[in-house]
């Protein structure tokens, strides 16, 4: 988890608050997508699968208030945003796939 590592090291200077919703976000994408994949049915781990990818998305949110705010560095930013944008890709994918050709 980046953003755990990031927020033991790289973030201290960012808000308290802040810094623990980002953990939080991360949790729940996380947790999100393996809840999603147990689900019995395509459409209840579908459903879980949005809930992860606007975690990501809240989570992508929050680090660019921390970097506009000048509490996380650029470089940092830049890494984390880019993981996170691939990451909210592919759970549109993994959406897609799952609508395509349901389980059985």
């Amino acid at each position: 988890m980046l953003i755990y590592r990031a927020a033991n090291s790289e973030m201290k200077d960012v808000d308290f608050g802040l810094r623990d919703q980002m953990r939080r976000s991360a949790v729940s994408v996380a947790s999100n997508l393996a809840e999603g994949d147990e689900r019995d049915t395509d459409k209840e781990s579908v459903r879980y699968f949005f809930i992860a990818k606007g975690s990501v998305a809240e989570l992508r949110t929050q680090l660019q208030i921390a970097h506009e705010s000048g509490r996380l560095d650029k470089t940092i930013y830049e890494t984390l945003e880019t993981e996170y944008a691939t990451l909210g890709k592919r759970i549109g994918k993994l959406i897609q796939a799952r609508r395509a050709a349901p389980r059985l």
